[in-house]
């Protein structure tokens, strides 16, 4: 009788052992997560702020006068269509 009930404490000591490692390791997981997600909306910001960059009035001018050779037209060319 008194090695049943060692056996028995024994397995619950195990089960309850096993159930805090669960537990510290689902800890660690949910950590891991959150800093994934953090650094995912970091980048999503900063690709945010380069779309707007990239997208700036300014820059697609500079480059249509550079790489396209596009020039503003002149007074001459333009018609005013009412």
């Amino acid at each position: 009788m008194w090695g049943l009930l060692m056996a028995v404490f024994i397995i619950e000591l195990f089960f309850y052992t096993w159930c805090r490692v669960q537990n510290v390791n689902q800890g660690y997981a949910i950590n891991q997560a959150n800093d994934r997600g953090r650094e995912l909306v970091t980048l999503q910001d900063d690709l945010k702020i380069e779309l707007e960059r990239l997208k700036s009035p300014e820059r697609i001018a500079r480059i249509a006068e550079t790489n396209i050779g596009l020039v503003k037209p002149s007074p001459e060319q333009m018609v005013i269509i009412r």
